[in-house]
C-alpha cells in the first residue's frame, strides 16, 4: 500500500476528519505563534539599540540578543521550548523597558526648552512658560518664555489646524482656543526634543522622546508651519462647539499641562501622539461627541480626521466636505499677513465657517 493510500484510508477511518482537523489548527496556532514570537524578539533588538542608556553598548546588545534567538531556534529541541525560552527573553526585556523613566531634565532644544504651566484662580487663568517664538527661518529663530492671563469666561470657541507634510493619511493637530477680541491660544501637543535630536516616526515608537503641550502665539506655532517649513500645508477649520464645551476642554489642557510639567510622559506614536492626545482630552471631560469612536482609524491615522469630525457635524462652513477643505488652506494667506498683529484674524478673513453664526454641536 502506497503512503497516499494508507493517508486516505486514516482520513477515512472513524474520527480521522477530526485528528486531521486538529493537527492541522496545532500546525496554524505554532505558526501563529512563531510570527508573535519573532515580532517581539524583532521589537526586543530595536528597543535595545534605540533605548539603551549606554551608547557605545547599543549596536553589541542588539546584535547579541539576535545571535541568542538565533541560537535558541536552531540549538534548542521542540517547538515548546523555543518557544518559551524566546517569550522569556521577550518579557525580561520589556520589563526593563518599562523601568525607563522620562525626566524633565536634558539638555532640551531650544524651542521645547520650558513646559507650560498654569494657575487657576476663579475665572482668571495665568499661564507661564506661554512660548513667543520669532522665525527668521525654520531653524533660525528666537524663543521667549512669557506668562499671559485669560479670563475663562471670554473663551468663544475652538478652531482646529491640521498639518499636511505629505503623507495623506497623516497630520499634525493644532488646537486653537478663541478668546474674545480675535485673542488665540494655540495648543500643539509634539515630541520633546533635546539637542542633537531630529524628528523621527520610526524613533518615535520607543521611549527617545518625551511628551509636551506646547501653549503658545498662533504666529508661533501656526506661522512656523505655514510661512517657513517646506513641504507643510496648513487647513483650518472653524468647530461647532460652544463657548461651554470649549472652556471645560481649555480647562483640560491645562490640568494636563501641569501634569506634564510636574510628571513627565513618555511620547509614543501610536499610544500618546499629537491625534491620541487631543481626543483623550475630549474623553476626559466626557463622552465623546455624538458618534464619535476613539476606535476610528481615523483618530490615530489623522489626515482624515476633518472629514470624521464634519461627518458628525463638528466642523462650521455649509459647504460639501470637498469645498471646506479645499478653501480651508491658508498657506498663501498666511505668507502675505507675515508677522502682522492681525494674524490670526487675516488668516481666517472670508473663509466659510469663521463669518457666519455657528450652529450648536451635536454633543452628548
Amino acid at each position: 500500500m502506497t503512503p497516499e493510500q494508507i493517508n486516505a484510508e486514516k482520513l477515512h477511518a472513524p474520527g480521522g476528519r477530526a485528528r486531521s482537523f486538529a493537527w492541522l489548527l496545532r500546525r496554524l496556532l505554532v505558526i501563529a505563534a512563531w510570527c508573535a514570537v519573532l515580532l517581539a524578539s524583532a521589537w526586543c533588538a530595536a528597543a535595545l539599540y534605540f533605548d539603551l542608556p549606554f551608547p557605545h553598548l547599543r549596536v553589541p546588545a542588539a546584535m547579541v540578543y539576535v545571535l541568542f534567538i538565533a541560537g535558541v531556534i536552531f540549538f534548542a529541541r521542540g517547538d515548546g521550548t523555543r518557544l518559551a525560552i524566546c517569550l522569556g527573553g521577550f518579557i525580561l526585556v520589556l520589563l526593563w523597558w518599562l523601568s525607563l523613566k522620562p525626566s524633565n531634565n536634558r539638555d532640551w532644544q531650544p524651542d521645547v526648552a520650558q513646559t507650560a504651566w498654569a494657575e487657576v484662580n476663579g475665572d482668571v487663568m495665568t499661564i507661564h512658560n506661554y512660548r513667543d517664538c520669532r522665525y527668521q527661518t525654520e531653524s533660525e529663530y528666537k524663543c521667549e518664555w512669557v506668562t499671559k492671563t485669560v479670563r475663562l469666561s471670554e473663551l468663544r470657541g475652538i478652531d482646529v489646524a491640521f498639518i499636511h507634510w505629505g503623507l495623506p493619511r497623516i497630520a499634525h493637530l493644532i488646537v486653537s482656543f478663541r478668546f474674545a477680541d480675535d485673542d488665540y491660544i494655540a495648543i500643539s501637543v509634539e515630541m520633546r526634543k533635546q539637542v542633537g535630536q531630529s524628528y523621527s516616526a520610526i524613533r518615535g515608537f520607543f521611549r527617545q522622546f518625551t511628551l509636551i503641550y506646547i501653549l503658545a502665539d498662533e504666529r508661533d506655532l501656526i506661522r512656523l508651519r505655514s510661512n517657513f517649513r517646506h513641504g507643510e500645508e496648513v487647513d483650518l477649520y472653524r468647530t461647532t462647539a460652544t463657548a461651554e464645551y470649549s472652556q471645560q476642554l481649555f480647562l483640560q489642557y491645562l490640568v494636563r499641562a501641569n501634569q506634564l510639567h510636574e510628571r513627565p510622559e513618555w511620547y509614543n506614536a501610536v499610544a500618546s501622539n499629537c491625534s491620541t492626545n487631543v481626543f483623550s482630552e475630549m474623553r476626559a471631560i466626557g463622552p465623546l461627541p455624538a458618534g464619535i469612536s476613539r476606535f476610528d482609524p481615523r483618530v490615530l491615522l489623522s489626515g482624515e480626521a476633518d472629514e470624521m469630525l464634519f461627518e458628525h457635524g463638528l466642523l462650521a462652513g455649509n459647504l460639501p466636505f470637498a469645498h471646506l477643505r479645499e478653501q480651508s488652506r491658508i498657506n498663501p494667506t498666511a505668507r502675505a499677513a507675515g508677522n502682522s498683529a492681525d494674524f490670526s484674524r487675516l488668516i481666517r478673513a472670508g473663509r466659510a465657517g469663521f463669518d457666519t453664526a455657528v450652529p450648536e454641536p451635536p454633543m452628548q
